[in-house]
């Protein structure tokens, strides 16, 4: 029918040319414990006059998503946050795995991993199949919440709930518990 959207969506993944860019490392590997390997990736959530932009960090072993961040930037700060939450509230994982975005490409989040002693591993280009754990959370939240019901703020998209003891799901996430974001998504 050629129809198309008006805006562009906003785009997560860009690489900046001159950051260094990390081998996959996860083809063909058996995980099956917890703290192997961890995941992270940003995606936009639409509100009411733009979007918001949600940084997670998911542990592949179970699926959890450990810690994440909302904000209306993507800056690298947004993902340094997540990941110093995730590694003081479950400790350190052998492998970390992003895609080849310029917050995950450069030298702040890798010096962090790095320092901690965390093996890095980056998705290929374009594939977004080598991360899919995370890819299909974001497909859950935004088809079974964020598309559901309208956002007019980060307020709104950060209020309380009653499953998480009246916290909102970006605090509760370190009370020695894993947060099931899809599950829990507080609209």
């Amino acid at each position: 029918m050629g129809l198309e959207t008006i805006y562009q969506a906003p785009r997560t993944s860009d690489p900046h040319p001159e950051h260094r860019i990390y081998p996959y490392l996860l083809r063909g590997m058996a995980i099956k414990r917890p703290n192997q390997v961890r995941c992270t990736n940003i995606t936009y959530i639409p509100v009411q006059h733009g979007f918001l932009y949600l940084v997670a960090i998911m542990d592949w072993a179970t699926r959890y998503a450990l810690a994440w961040c909302l904000s209306n930037t993507t800056d690298t700060g947004l993902c340094l946050e997540a990941l110093n939450e995730a590694l003081s509230c479950y400790g350190k994982p052998e492998i970390f795995n992003t895609d080849q975005g310029s917050q995950f490409t450069s030298l702040a989040l890798p010096g962090a991993l790095k320092e901690a002693g965390i093996t890095i591993s980056m998705d290929g280009r374009g594939r977004y199949l080598d991360n899919i754990f995370i890819e299909w959370l974001w497909r859950s939240l935004k088809y079974e919440a964020v598309y559901l019901h309208e956002l007019t703020d980060r307020f709104v998209a950060e209020r309380p709930h009653s499953s998480l003891g009246d916290k909102a799901l970006v605090k509760a996430h370190c009370d020695n518990r894993s947060v099931d974001m899809k599950k829990n998504w507080a609209v």
